[in-house]
């Protein structure tokens, strides 16, 4: 089980929130909701060891991440505004080398970009690649490298409705097999049983 407890976060001299409990279960997803500049991203970077809080903790199976940040960022998948899709590497190559540095077995690169529908663009550099050809790649590593949390910030930019599909059919798979999702979108993603938090700015 993830949790939140009491988490603040500031951004310069300003609190964006504070006060701010969640929790995840295995197989459970959480969207979070609210305007621009609510702290959504912020939360997000924050429950990924990227940002520091405030105040407040973050708790795994009831033990504190501070006390091991490195082995809570090993169980989890962290996908931004940012692809990080390294342009000279074709996406085989993209893709694979996520998996090796998460020490995946070699088949579920395959299996990823089959996924996202991208098998077809195995050996094209990702500089040519479309921005939703993109975006497709970059989450295929969801799939290509098992990890327990997926963070995920508005995961659907510049997706077409097919690569939308993919994202929910990997999203209902992994919750399947009792992973569990955090994710920050303005677009409903067709899940079923998903919990909500709203954030509000201060």
């Amino acid at each position: 089980m993830f949790q939140g407890r009491d988490i603040a976060c500031e951004r310069g001299e300003r609190r964006i929130f504070s006060g701010l409990d969640f929790e995840i279960s295995p197989g459970q997803a959480l969207v979070l909701r609210g305007p621009n500049g609510c702290g959504k991203t912020s939360l997000l970077r924050i429950a990924a060891t990227l940002l520091k809080s405030a105040a407040g903790n973050l708790l795994w199976d009831g033990a504190d991440v501070a006390e091991a940040p490195e082995e809570h960022r090993a169980r989890l998948h962290f996908i931004g505004h940012q692809d990080a899709v390294k342009g000279a590497l074709t996406v085989r190559e993209n893709i694979a080398t996520w998996s090796n540095i998460r020490r995946s077995a070699e088949d579920r690169v395959d299996a990823a970009m089959a996924a996202f529908g991208i098998a077809h663009l195995a050996d094209t550099p990702a500089q040519y690649l479309s921005a939703g050809q993109h975006r497709r790649t970059a989450l295929a590593r969801l799939v290509a490298s098992r990890a327990a949390l997926w963070l995920l910030d508005e995961p659907t930019v510049s997706l077409d409705a097919d690569g939308t599909a993919c994202l929910q059919r990997a999203i209902m798979d992994h919750r399947a097999e009792k992973g569990m999702v955090m994710a920050a979108t303005h677009i409903e993603l067709g899940l079923d049983d998903v919990e909500f938090l709203q954030l509000k700015p201060q």
